[in-house]
């Protein structure tokens, strides 16, 4: 873990202080990437795993790359995402680190690029009520191979922790985001204090704090917390 600027250093970002949290899901909470895991079952997961690290690494506009990605999927049973939302593997320290904010009363959201259909069970699972992601088009029970809606791309994200914090009633320098990828610099540049977790280059040469072990609970000391002391 290497540690840049970090708001408060020494006992955390705001001491005392009501947090919100909002993670990446793709990566950052989960350890796969959920469109490459609905790929496969296409029959298309290397063509859509190249767009997805290109997409990752600032190559690509995220929207016109998840357009792409979605195009391949064009036909498949929309049952199979019940599949996916059941075979993701939650990263180690997840669940640590989210009850420690919830027993602490603070804040944690989930901001993905990709799909409510497999967040919100994931979502749900945690506790999280605060969510926001894209949802695949579907028309007689199958993936049309387009993106319903407004697409959440880095800006998407960015405007989706705001909002969340308003909602919250949580000041902006009370927030933190979390991601791995090009899609995560806006959120974590809006947030107080951005972490790169796990992340491709361009995300952790841009963030205050990277942590490079695979496990979600090292957040918590930076963030002045252990397991879930209440705020003031």
């Amino acid at each position: 873990m290497s540690v840049g600027t970090i708001p408060g250093a020494g006992s955390g970002l705001v001491p005392g202080g009501r947090l919100l949290v909002v993670m990446d899901v793709d990566s950052t909470f989960i350890l796969e990437e959920v469109i490459e895991l609905v790929a496969t079952l296409a029959g298309t997961e290397d063509e859509v795993r190249v767009v997805t690290e290109a997409a990752m690494r600032g190559e690509l506009d995220f929207a016109a790359s998840l357009r792409a990605r979605c195009a391949t999927l064009a036909g498949l049973d929309a049952q199979v995402l019940t599949q996916v939302a059941e075979s993701v593997t939650v990263t180690p320290g997840a669940d640590v680190l989210v009850s420690a904010l919830q027993e602490g009363g603070h804040a944690v959201a989930l901001v993905s690029g990709g799909f409510v259909e497999i967040v919100e069970p994931l979502a749900a699972r945690f506790g999280i009520g605060l969510v926001r992601a894209n949802r695949f088009a579907v028309a007689d029970g199958r993936l049309t191979g387009e993106v319903e809606g407004e697409i959440v791309d880095r800006a998407g994200k960015a405007r989706a922790l705001r909002e969340f914090a308003a909602a919250e009633g949580i000041d902006l320098d009370h927030t933190v985001a979390i991601g791995d990828g090009a899609n995560d610099l806006d959120m974590m540049g809006t947030a107080a204090l951005g972490v790169a977790f796990c992340a491709k280059a361009v995300a952790r040469e841009q963030a205050d704090v990277a942590i490079d072990v695979p496990d979600l609970s090292l957040v918590l000391p930076l963030l002045g917390l252990d397991h879930g002391p209440a705020p003031a």
